[in-house]
């Protein structure tokens, strides 16, 4: 085994993160599909093209690196999508898959967030200060769309907990043999109730 240095381990990481990219532009669609919410499917869609314009930012630091652009399998990426994967095969079209996806995405950016916080302090300490300023835009964006789905993800999860309590308040009534008032949840079938 060759001995590794930091430019070697560098190169590892974009071809890391390449890799990871390119991963999320096919799952990105069907998370896409998937979502519920207009808004979220609209994020996805931004998203999607934010990664599409990332893809081309690495290609340009393999450039400035003197290499061709390469992947190297992420198998951290695999398995954070194949984890958003089984999300939307064991749950319904609902907020509540919304806010699995929301979920799965942030996930997503926390790694990517942290891989490119890795790959700029390497070119930082190699003194690769174009390289290192050219992702930290990407990195700038990854923290950007975290946050933007916290944000979302937020107004998501109140309306799970809504709908959650509410489903809890029928049940309870139900159990109680009380008519809910009118307007709430479920008619009573036994008019006399």
């Amino acid at each position: 085994m060759a001995q590794a240095n930091l430019h070697d381990l560098l190169l590892d990481e974009l071809k890391d993160i390449y890799d990871a990219e390119t991963q999320l532009t096919q799952a990105l669609p069907k998370m896409m599909e998937a979502a519920t919410s207009d808004e979220l499917k609209k994020a996805f869609k931004s998203h999607l093209a934010q990664t599409q314009g990332q893809l081309k930012r690495l290609e340009q630091a393999f450039e400035m690196m003197g290499k061709k652009a390469d992947r190297k399998t992420c198998k951290a990426m695999k398995g954070l999508l194949a984890e958003g994967e089984d999300m939307i095969k064991e749950h319904e079209q609902s907020h509540v898959l919304d806010a699995g996806l929301i979920g799965s995405a942030q996930r997503v950016e926390h790694y990517e967030i942290a891989a490119y916080g890795t790959i700029c302090a390497y070119a930082d300490a190699l003194g690769e200060d174009d390289l290192a300023g050219l992702l930290a835009e990407t990195l700038a964006e990854e923290k950007q769309t975290d946050e933007a789905l916290s944000v979302l993800g937020a107004k998501i999860n109140e309306a799970c907990a809504e709908a959650y309590h509410a489903s809890m308040d029928d049940e309870s009534d139900d159990s109680n043999g009380k008519q809910k008032s009118k307007g709430k949840g479920k008619k009573s079938k036994n008019p006399t109730a």
